[in-house]
């Protein structure tokens, strides 16, 4: 994982979901496949926006939707060569281990091959790999949204 294109352990403010999608394009720059993103946040805070940037700026074909009820879907790799697997952890926990739910949809052998983007991952999705990008964002009672970007090197 090289530098993001993205300040870190800093508030951004994202006055529209277009500035969301804008932040998430910016992080796909630094990059790869292997790479993990957490993406954490409540409902309406901007996380499938941002992954739809984060879709565009790795360049992956078709439309970027919430995989809530599929658990997760994959984007074949575009331009730059790099597919993305977008996971919604939401639905992950109803049953007793959660643990054992994540390991069901193999996600270790996809983040190999791809950049993988968890929703609500934060405290589930870790597991995966000790090295990931957390992206906390919250929604504002203006509807600006705020994120935050956070290395860890656990």
């Amino acid at each position: 994982m090289s530098a993001p294109e993205v300040p870190l352990d800093t508030d951004l403010e994202l006055p529209d979901v277009a500035d969301t999608e804008a932040l998430g394009e910016r992080l796909a720059a630094g990059l790869a496949a292997g790479d993990l993103v957490v993406l954490s946040g409540p409902l309406g805070a901007g996380k499938t926006a941002f992954v739809r940037g984060l879709a565009r700026g790795l360049g992956v074909s078709g439309p970027v939707t919430s995989p809530t009820f599929v658990i997760a879907r994959e984007h074949r790799a575009g331009a730059r060569g790099v597919p993305l697997v977008h996971v919604d952890a939401y639905r992950l926990g109803l049953a007793a281990d959660v643990a054992a739910e994540l390991d069901d949809l193999d996600l270790d052998t996809d983040l190999a091959d791809a950049v993988v983007a968890v929703e609500w991952g934060e405290g589930v999705a870790e597991r995966l790999s000790a090295r990931h990008l957390l992206v906390r964002l919250r929604r504002r009672p203006d509807d600006v949204r705020v994120a935050t970007v956070r290395r860890v090197d656990a």
